[in-house]
């Protein structure tokens, strides 16, 4: 047996969240402080969380700690009951729930003993209804937090919500009771119990975990050595995270800024180009290459025509393979596309980062300078960077890149050229030769391209220092008189003008181009970032703590949360995020042209927390709606359906005691009979609007125990001869309460008689398979109509009778809610060559009788 022990104490979140750090009370202040809580994590019942939990209460009990037993459950298992020993056991509060007598936690009597330590077994347990204050022990166990009594627990892999699904897909095994994971996430601390599947499955064995009789099915079913190999990841896995977590929480309460390559972590950086497929398929091999790895792709939006000319099909395709090959995507904002990039591999601890070699030619990096992957190299430090080559490498990029601003390359060259091109220009035109074949205005157009070529290079500032610099030279070298500086001349002085008005009007253009070039990437970048948001919104993860999280990720700051009302201090931004709620961000200052997107963020986030504000409202009204609904059908179908057995006995009565009409002695039998058979009816019906209103309030008890399906089918096929049954010889007892089952059966088997031709009978079929019995009740009859299914078990309505004017269609919806609380399913199929076929499943009867109160 191993343990991972995580220790969550003391640590801030990203969002500034302080755990608890100790029970009792503050010294000096008399405010409790709260407990801790410390979980014992298990991958499968068996592995020894709860012996853990009592061997540590023993231990702190003996190092003079006050320490009680709240609850613990032993199933049976003398090791088990033996740690009880010396330790002071609360005892237990008795409830009694439908007939039943059950017993719980007495949370009452714990809190009024407040111990410094309670032992409080099975965290997602579900308590009885009405015996506890509250409905779930993991409530229970917040509430001797709150106190200031530190609580030890135990919890197995499948009861934590988010798995609930994952496990009850490998174990086929639905899980009823679930813990919320935020819960056992804010745990002082964690503590894995792990145990190999082999080891496990030998304790099963040798009778430590299950009565001998129970051995042999669960070994074959839920302890296979498959499912307690996934389940045993996914425990590691889980608490992998959360020391991940514990690991993140610490460094940035710490300030550490350096990589720990403790796990590797893979970043991607995509442009949305064509090369993008092969980055994300060679990081995806990187990470393969160790266990546990993740896979981030990232995609820096900014205001530049780069990250503005992706192709925005390009970049949700990349989405799709990165999630595809278990990574996931992220968008981020930031004007410097390499320092971005960096922060945002620190941010997520990331060990390697991997981009594409440049797509610009020779002549764009001679002109542009060092590009972003050299600069990414010079920023990383300890991060491993990887320049994979690609079939678009050097090729230039697809569409011309509009820089936001001009490089500082352009910035230095325009002015250094508007001395030395016009220096060079004055040297040549000074030659013998030139001035045999060029005038003044020849010169003078030349000058004038000079300057215009300079004010493309560097802007304003160079465009004014190359025109006071031609006009100098020009004047000087070129004007009579040639060697002195004169103003005399008009001509000269006109041309000195064009040339200067000429210049400024050349780089005013440029640089109002540039200006404008500046805006559309920014609307470009911001639409990139709002699209982004609305994919994840439409992709489903729009959820609260999603929406906020994106946007940490996207702003690149340091935390993100929503609030009641915006705090003070440096290093905060606050925007509005509907009525009373804050989206406030700490970290770096945004600026005026980022915080607009961060509004459009903060409307998103109060639309969604507008929404489960709603959702919940709809939630607590629907069902008032849904029991209004039945109110009426109900009154609807009684006003018809009990009419007429009623009208029938009735007459039938009335005739008898008349002294009007002497009635033959067949006579009066007859109307006996029918006075009998609407009074069955009746019964039938009041029977079965009794038993479905018991399994809606959760008051029907049930007496489970093995039941053959040869001792139900006779008294449940009395009524239908006709129905054709197949083999059972073969078919091994179920686990139910025989008159229920006895019912179901007598529902399902009338309805389908109902639905089948008179020259078809009604066939009922057995199998076995995976721990459970399958009845098939098989008719000929018409089928379900379109977009019926839904509504098949729905009380109160007929889909495709052919009487209509008989019972009150309770029949499929009684029968699936006793189905269920026999802890079976009932399930509808296609007839093949048409009809409908019921398939009732329930479990084998191998468990001893015992009796139990279930509702629906």
């Amino acid at each position: 047996m191993s343990d991972v022990r995580i220790d969550m104490s003391d640590v801030r979140t990203g969002g500034g969240e302080v755990r608890p750090v100790a029970g009792g009370v503050l010294r000096g202040t008399g405010e409790v402080r709260p407990g801790r809580l410390k979980v014992y994590l298990g991958a499968a019942p068996g592995v020894g969380k709860t012996y853990r939990m009592l061997d540590e209460g023993r231990r702190r009990a003996a190092r003079g700690a006050d320490v009680v037993v709240g609850f613990v459950e032993c199933h049976g298992r003398p090791g088990t009951e033996t740690m009880l020993d010396g330790l002071e056991v609360v005892r237990r509060a008795p409830c009694s729930y439908r007939g039943g007598d059950f017993e719980e936690m007495d949370l009452a009597a714990v809190l009024a003993r407040r111990p410094q330590l309670a032992l409080v077994d099975e965290i997602a347990h579900s308590n009885v209804p009405g015996g506890c204050h509250n409905p779930k022990r993991w409530q229970d166990i917040e509430e001797l937090l709150a106190a200031g009594i530190d609580v030890i627990t135990a919890l197995n892999i499948q009861h934590l919500e988010s798995l609930n699904d994952v496990v009850e897909k490998i174990t086929r095994v639905p899980q009823r009771e679930t813990v919320p994971d935020e819960v056992v996430r804010r745990a002082h601390q964690i503590e894995l119990v792990d145990i190999p599947p082999e080891g496990l499955r030998r304790r099963m064995a040798h009778g430590n975990i299950y009565a001998p009789e129970k051995v042999d099915a669960a070994l074959a079913n839920y302890f296979r050595p498959g499912n307690l190999t996934a389940l045993r990841q996914l425990a590691l896995l889980w608490v992998a995270d959360r020391v991940d977590e514990a690991l993140q929480s610490y460094r940035f309460e710490h300030g550490i800024g350096g990589v720990w390559e403790t796990r590797e972590r893979v970043v991607v950086a995509l442009t949305g180009g064509p090369e993008g497929d092969t980055l994300i398929r060679r990081a995806a091999r990187i990470t393969d290459r160790s266990a546990g790895g993740d896979l981030l792709a990232v995609h820096v939006t900014r205001s530049d025509g780069l990250a503005a000319g992706a192709s925005h099909a390009s970049l949700a395709r990349q989405r799709r393979l990165v999630e595809d090959l278990g990574g996931s995507y992220h968008s981020v904002v930031g004007d410097d596309v390499a320092s971005t990039l960096v922060e945002f591999a620190r941010a997520e601890s990331a060990t390697q980062l991997v981009l594409g070699t440049s797509r610009r030619g020779r002549i764009e990096r001679f002109v542009g300078g060092r590009g972003t992957g050299e600069t990414v190299i010079g920023l990383s430090a300890d991060i491993d960077v990887h320049m994979v080559t690609h079939e678009r490498a050097g090729r230039g990029t697809l569409l011309p890149s509009r820089r936001r601003t001009l490089p500082t390359v352009r910035r230095i060259a325009g002015p250094v050229a508007g001395l030395l091109l016009l220096v060079v220009l004055t040297f040549l035109l000074d030659l013998d030769v030139a001035r045999d074949i060029l005038n003044l205005t020849s010169e003078a157009l030349l000058f004038l391209l000079t300057v215009v070529g300079v004010a493309c290079i560097g802007g304003v500032v160079s465009a004014v220092i190359a025109s006071v610099t031609a006009s100098v030279l020009l004047n000087y070298w070129f004007m009579p008189p040639i060697g002195q500086f004169t103003l005399n001349d008009p001509n000269a002085l006109l041309a000195l003008a064009v040339l200067a008005i000429v210049a400024a009007i050349v780089a005013a253009a440029v640089d109002r181009s540039l200006r404008l070039s500046r805006r559309s990437a920014r609307a470009t970048a911001e639409a990139e970032t709002m699209s982004s948001l609305a994919g994840t919104i439409v992709r489903g993860g729009a959820t609260i703590p999603a929406l906020v999280e994106r946007t940490r990720e996207t702003f690149g700051v340091d935390s993100a949360e929503l609030v009641d009302e915006p705090p003070g201090g440096d290093g905060v931004t606050a925007v509005p995020a509907g009525p009373g709620a804050f989206l406030v961000l700490r970290g770096r200052i945004l600026p005026s042209s980022e915080r607009r997107v961060l509004t459009a963020f903060a409307a998103h986030v109060g639309a969604a927390v507008e929404r489960a504000r709603l959702a919940e409202a709809a939630a607590e009204i629907e069902p008032v709606r849904a029991a209004d609904r039945m109110r009426t059908a109900l009154l609807r179908a009684v006003g018809h359906d009990l009419r007429t057995p009623l009208s029938a006995g009735w007459a039938a009565v009335a005739s008898l005691r008349s002294r009007d009409v002497e009635f033959s002695e067949e006579d009066r039998y007859e109307l006996l009979a029918t006075a009998d058979e609407a009074m069955g009816k009746l019964n039938r019906l009041v029977e079965n609007l009794l038993d479905l209103s018991r399994l809606q309030a959760g008051a029907l008890t049930l007496n489970l125990r093995a039941t053959s399906l040869e001792e139900v089918l006779p008294a449940a096929l009395a009524d239908v001869p006709e129905a054709e049954v197949g083999d059972l010889d073969e078919i091994p007892a179920v686990l139910a309460d025989p008159p229920l089952l006895e019912r179901v059966i007598a529902n399902l088997v009338g309805n389908a008689v109902r639905h089948t031709p008179p020259e078809r009978r009604v066939l009922l079929t057995a199998s076995a398979h995976a721990g459970r019995v399958e009845l098939r009740v098989v008719d000929r009859g018409p089928g379900l109509p379109p977009g019926a299914r839904d509504r098949l078990f729905e009380p109160f309505q007929r889909l495709g009778d052919t009487d209509n004017t008989t019972g009150l269609g309770l029949g499929l919806a009684l029968s699936k809610g006793l189905t269920e609380a026999m802890n079976g399913t009932l399930t509808p199929e296609d007839t093949p060559g048409g009809g409908l076929t019921m398939v009732l499943s329930l479990p084998f009867g191998e468990r001893a009788e015992h009796s139990v109160v279930r509702g629906a």
